[in-house]
């Protein structure tokens, strides 16, 4: 397991024949000049984000703010314009993604449709694994080399301090090292190291379809047999091991894509979008055992998604995007409560925030053609630079309730009722102002009809304050 570490990443893509420069790249900012050049789109700015250690973070935000291009990134499956990517200590930018130590859950799974769930689970060990023994091989004779030229030097340094009789002696170890490497050539005509593996591969490869006690099984197969077991095990899809993927349903290709990932035991687990080709049942159900699964792993892993609910109920932290920059980066519950601007406060949460444009007067008046109302203390510290000038209020629709009239509350219009049993959400207007409109949660039982007229009180202590100009949250103090 590692950290992730993201460290001021940009990235541009080239622009296409006839295609416009994106509006956010003409934005007046200090960014990036290799990143936002004249003829490139930049989808990624700034970025700096840490993932620490076994923390389970998703990032969110609406499609083309950049979520998945960074994820790639991180994948190493886009090259990066600028930044860095580290991953526990290794600097990772140089590295091509099966160097990285990165498994990826793909949106559309990307299961080989060919192979049996079983050989889909053991596609990356078994490529791991040879490659593990190329590598060994590789340091073997390196290592033998090394030393073969270290003898060597020390022979050829004592030649020349024996003179003439040294050379005599030289000579005639070389003669005895050709009739060795000859008799040897002679006696064995392919190297057993090199010729085993492949031999083992072949009688792998050709029992592979055979009843299971006339297959032949390498040591190493055996590994990969064992591991394939214990992630399907895990997953509960020992059953379906002999199944092709297109005998499977959508949440069990699904847990057959994350068990290939998890099979190979990576530092770093990446999730494009895993769920969004599920029912919302099935959604909900695979949520919750993802969640399980990481807590039990303990494996650091980044999941992107554009669903809000999904983020707010799987993530340790997340992270929201926009037109590909961070947002903010907190805990669900601190975006819920806290939101760091207007975007975030309307992007968290189901239904959205409401917002209406008032105006704040000393010490603590808030005035709204409609309504108006008196702050709590905590606000006057915050709100003293802020006298006579507007400011955009918010107020979720479970802090509004129906209450009667009064100069605080608001005169609403329903438009629509959705009941959904266990609450009812309202979509209102206001009485004098038919175009701002609005959304209220309220209890099932209160019975409510299209085109009445009711009366919504505010909750002074849930509300959020925004200016107008820069969009910044404003906090009591």
């Amino acid at each position: 397991m590692a950290q992730v570490v993201l460290e001021n990443i940009y990235k541009s893509f080239p622009l296409r024949q006839g295609e416009q420069e994106k509006e956010a790249n003409t934005v007046a900012e200090n960014v990036s000049p290799i990143a936002d050049r004249p003829a490139s789109n930049s989808v990624l700015r700034r970025i700096n984000l840490t993932v620490e250690d076994g923390e389970f973070m998703v990032l969110v935000g609406p499609s083309g703010c950049g979520k998945s291009t960074l994820l790639r990134s991180i994948a190493g499956l886009e090259v990066l314009t600028a930044g860095n990517i580290w991953v526990g200590d290794r600097l990772v930018n140089d590295l091509p993604p099966k160097d990285r130590d990165i498994a990826m859950v793909f949106q559309n799974y990307a299961l080989y449709p060919h192979l049996t769930v079983y050989d889909n689970l053991a596609f990356g060990l078994r490529r791991s694994e040879r490659e593990k023994e190329e590598g060994r091989r590789k340091k073997e004779e390196g290592r033998r080399k090394k030393e073969e030229g270290r003898r060597k030097k020390e022979e050829g340094i004592r030649g020349k301090i024996q003179g003439e009789e040294g050379s005599i002696q030289k000579i005639e170890k070389i003669r005895n090292k050709i009739e060795e490497v000859i008799n040897n050539l002679a006696s064995n005509s392919f190297k057993s190291h090199l010729i085993y593996p492949l031999f083992e591969d072949f009688l792998g490869g050709a029992t592979r379809k055979l009843p299971p006690g006339l297959r032949y099984l390498s040591e190493r197969e055996k590994a990969v047999g064992k591991r394939v077991r214990e992630v399907a095990e895990l997953l509960q899809i020992e059953s379906l091991l002999n199944r092709l993927p297109k005998q499977l349903s959508g949440g069990q290709k699904q847990r057959v894509a994350l068990g290939r990932a998890m099979a190979r035991n990576p530092e770093v687990f990446l999730m494009d979008e895993p769920l969004s080709n599920l029912d919302a049942k099935l959604r909900a159900e695979t949520r919750s055992q993802i969640v399980q699964l990481q807590r039990q792993l303990g494996t650091t892993t980044i999941y992107v998604t554009h669903d809000q609910t999904e983020a707010m109920t799987m993530g340790d932290r997340i992270a929201i995007m926009k037109v590909g920059q961070i947002q903010q980066v907190a805990q669900p519950l601190e975006l819920y409560n806290k939101p760091a601007n207007l975007f975030v406060a309307e992007f968290i949460g189901s239904p959205p925030m409401n917002f209406l444009l008032v105006e704040f007067s000393a010490p603590l008046l808030i005035s709204h053609p409609q309504f108006r109302f008196t702050l709590p203390d905590i606000w006057a510290k915050s709100l003293q630079q802020y006298d006579g000038r507007k400011l955009i209020l918010g107020i979720r629709p479970e802090h509004l309730s129906i209450n009667p009239p009064a100069t605080k509350n608001l005169s609403v219009q329903v438009e629509i009722v959705e009941a959904l049993g266990h609450e009812t959400y309202l979509g209102v207007c206001l009485t004098d102002a038919p175009a701002v409109r609005m959304q209220v949660r309220v209890p099932p039982e209160r019975s409510i009809r299209v085109g009445e007229e009711l009366w919504l009180a505010i909750a002074h202590d849930k509300i959020h304050l925004f200016d107008p100009d820069t969009e910044l949250a404003i906090f009591p103090r």
